[in-house]
């Protein structure tokens, strides 16, 4: 017998919406890959089997935390952030962090390895819900209330950029900051952490020759269309193709090797080319589905550190998903995050699944009674 005011059934229509993400993810991943994964593994099912085997690891992950009481992590969250910096700095070590495109973010060897920078936001989102949970109306004070929850973000985001991983580092940022908004913050005291953080963010970027290229390509992609430019030029080709209709599925021309990253970062142009307006709407639709459920669960949510959770982690899979359509539609600078759910990635799949199990755990504790502790 379930315990009294507990939901033994999941929020449906949320789970419905994750379930509709992923098998587009899948379908489109197997679409956007076939070619790449059969002229480089003579298998043209190669990423679509690697997914699926992320995606075992990630239900089994999801079950295993739904099952559990989101509560209990109350306790463990300064761990489970020193547990995320640790990760961090061993990716910064010569010989222990894996290299791929010229960025560091990697652990593991062999067919397994992972991005310790994704749990790392989940780590942040956990740390931030029980700080803020316990702070209360202290949220509101500048030196004991945001700058000490900032100071950690910034600690976070600063070994996130050293890999380097801009992408990443300003979802952590956002998110932080999302949260901070919901849990009471002044408005004028997050305005002031921006202003004092801009800064030193835009020296970064200008002494970065990489960076800076990014910037200025996302300004006018059409000036150097064959360099700094090609991503997003290719990405908007692959939109206008498109048209309302699409091409339809598996009839992309960007995919053959005209579109980098075809089935990761800029899978949603993919679908764009394939599937039209219409079905770049549908995805954009479900994320806007997500958003709604898991605010609304955070609204019933029986104690304060539920509703901070399940607003950081919806945060952390929306602004992430905006994110990456913002860049493959020239919207936002080119930031390299995959698109949650969608893109090939296992890491990001277990994180967000996890993601969105929490929000789901904490949806069947409604009607408990709103705690202040």
């Amino acid at each position: 017998m379930p315990e009294p005011g507990l939901r033994s059934a999941p929020d449906t229509i949320l789970v419905g919406t994750v379930v509709g993400l992923v098998a587009i993810g899948l379908i489109m991943i197997f679409s956007a890959s076939s070619t790449v994964a059969y002229v480089e593994h003579h298998d043209p099912t190669y990423y679509l089997k690697r997914q699926l085997l992320w995606l075992v690891v990630a239900v089994a992950c999801a079950l295993l935390v739904y099952r559990s009481d989101y509560r209990k992590l109350r306790k463990v969250a300064p761990l489970a952030l020193a547990v995320a910096c640790g990760m961090l700095v061993l990716v910064l070590v010569p010989h222990v962090g894996l290299i791929s495109g010229g960025a560091r973010r990697w652990l593991g060897g062999g067919p397994v390895s992972f991005q310790p920078s994704e749990f790392a936001k989940l780590a942040l989102v956990v740390y931030l819900a029980a700080a803020l949970s316990a702070k209360g109306e202290h949220v509101r004070s500048l030196p004991s209330g945001v700058v000490p929850l900032a100071a950690v973000t910034a600690v976070l985001t600063v070994l996130v950029l050293v890999e380097p991983d801009m992408g990443t580092a300003s979802l952590l940022a956002f998110t932080a900051g999302a949260m901070l908004f919901a849990g009471g913050a002044r408005r004028s005291h997050l305005l002031a952490i921006a202003l004092v953080t801009l800064p030193p963010v835009i020296m970064l970027v200008l002494a970065s020759p990489y960076k800076r290229a990014r910037i200025l390509a996302f300004l006018d992609p059409w000036k150097d269309p064959e360099n700094t430019g090609f991503h997003i030029v290719q990405s908007l080709l692959a939109l206008g193709s498109g048209g309302i209709f699409g091409l339809g599925l598996g009839m992309s021309r960007q995919k053959l090797f005209y579109l980098p990253e075809q089935f990761t970062d800029f899978i949603f142009a993919i679908i764009g080319e394939e599937l039209g307006l219409l079905g770049a709407a549908v995805v954009i639709a479900l994320f806007v589905v997500l958003a709604f459920r898991a605010t609304r669960i955070a609204l019933a949510s029986p104690d304060r550190f539920g509703f901070f959770l399940c607003i950081g982690c919806m945060c952390l899979i929306v602004i992430q998903a905006f994110v990456n359509i913002g860049v493959v539609t020239s919207s936002w600078p080119v930031t390299g995050v995959p698109l949650p759910f969608i893109s090939f990635g296992g890491s990001s799949l277990v994180v967000s699944l996890v993601a969105v199990a929490l929000i789901v755990n904490i949806g069947r504790y409604r009607g408990l009674g709103r705690s202040e502790a």
